[in-house]
């Protein structure tokens, strides 16, 4: 029999067959009848958690997990473009930005919050000393609250294990912001609902087909005017005499006119048609989430679809995370916090070789710059050299061939 804590009042469920009736005390003495249909949304008999779901959580943390893979730079915007910054403030946050977890972990709770299990919104919870950035605490989703300051629609409060705090003490991440209250997320949590659902309940007939005892390995027609088969009795009788073998492999021995043994084919699960509706929620929830199908299981691996996916879906959610990030971390007005999502294309080896090499020849593209997306050493290959016996870019015209003869 369910119950329920309101305030201190316990609340005893009982459940009929027409109605439900609800006993107990409430404010006095007051009883409840509920019907049967509202009963089972009281007490969610269907509901499942997203993050129960496989395919759904498979997909946002494949996401999550290639998103904490990338590096942060700091950048600063310079009279000569903008160029990367290595200093204390950026050790602590691409390599210990949390002394309980790798920077791998951290970024994944993160992105993780934000996709599933904060609904759209993550929270973290900056540490510091003397003015300098010690560590970045992710705070997990059971733990926040967001309430808006007297029904507004502009400012609101973060309420972290019951104690508020301005938005501005915290970095606050928004995923798919909510209609009414643009500063709060929403994530995708209504439209995967019913999805989740669906492949629950796939799971769920799956698992009691295979299970069935009713579901036979093979079909034997007899006849049926026989003595032997108008009884359970002598059924198994005829089980025993004629179709269960003494050894494993040993042939039936059946008499001819009474028996015939066809290939009479068992309802499968093909049948029931769950493999093409499993399919197609899969695909649905890939394209909600916006992962390829693939990552689920359907389809084959395809390399343009993949880039795609990391030039828009992940890309877009970097950027979410990297302005949050700069807006709350960083003070100097010329640094920015960015996130290397570049080094997450699939690239064949020798097509980036070769076009590294091609900006070699003209001068963009220095011997270590190449042999670092190659993966090997520096060695010192420092200087920007042209085609034309590789010079120099500085010397480009000192060369003889562009020198007149008075030496002009």
């Amino acid at each position: 029999m369910p119950r329920a804590e309101t305030g201190g009042r316990q609340v005893i469920v009982k459940k009929r067959s027409a109605g439900v009736a609800v006993n107990g005390t409430l404010g006095g003495g007051m009883a409840a009848f509920l019907l049967k249909d509202d009963f089972d949304d009281l007490t969610c008999s269907e509901y499942v958690r997203l993050s129960d779901n496989p395919e759904i959580m498979t997909a946002c943390l494949r996401i999550a997990e290639l998103i904490g893979s990338m590096t942060i730079y700091l950048m600063a915007n310079t009279d000569k473009g903008d160029e990367r910054i290595q200093n204390e403030l950026s050790r602590t946050i691409d390599i210990t930005p949390n002394g309980t977890m790798t920077r791998q972990q951290w970024m994944t709770a993160i992105a993780m919050n934000l996709l599933l299990y904060g609904n759209g919104n993550s929270v973290i919870v900056p540490h510091t000393n003397a003015g300098l950035l010690k560590s970045l605490e992710p705070i997990s989703a059971g733990r926040v609250s967001f309430n808006p300051v007297g029904g507004s629609y502009r400012d609101y409060r973060i309420a972290i294990d019951g104690v508020e705090r301005r938005p501005d003490s915290v970095v606050h991440i928004v995923y798919n912001p909510d209609r009414q209250y643009p500063w709060k997320g929403r994530g995708v949590t209504v439209q995967l609902k019913d999805i989740a659902k669906n492949l629950k309940q796939a799971a769920a007939t799956e698992n009691a087909f295979m299970r069935s005892e009713w579901k036979p390995s093979i079909i034997v027609k007899v006849d049926g005017l026989t003595n032997e088969f108008s009884s359970p009795e002598g059924r198994e009788k005829l089980l025993e005499s004629y179709v269960r073998p003494q050894r494993t492999g040993a042939p039936w021995l059946i008499p001819a006119d009474q028996f015939s043994v066809e290939q009479v084919r068992p309802l499968s699960l093909n049948d029931l048609a769950i493999k093409d509706t499993v399919e197609l929620d899969k695909k649905t929830v890939a394209s909600v989430i916006g992962v390829p199908a693939f990552l689920l299981g359907v389809g084959a691996y395809n390399q343009l679809e993949w880039n795609n996916f990391v030039q828009t879906k992940v890309r877009a959610i970097v950027q979410n995370i990297q302005q949050a990030l700069t807006r709350a971390l960083i003070i100097n007005p010329k640094w920015y916090l960015q996130m290397n999502f570049w080094s997450l294309l699939d690239y064949d080896l020798s097509a980036m070789s070769n076009i590294l090499l091609a900006g070699a020849d003209r001068g963009y593209v220095n011997g270590d710059e190449w042999r670092d997306r190659m993966h090997m050493a520096p060695a010192g290959l420092k200087d920007y050299v042209r085609l034309e016996n590789y010079i120099p870019v500085d010397m480009a015209g000192a060369q003889k061939k562009l020198v007149q003869n008075d030496g002009t």
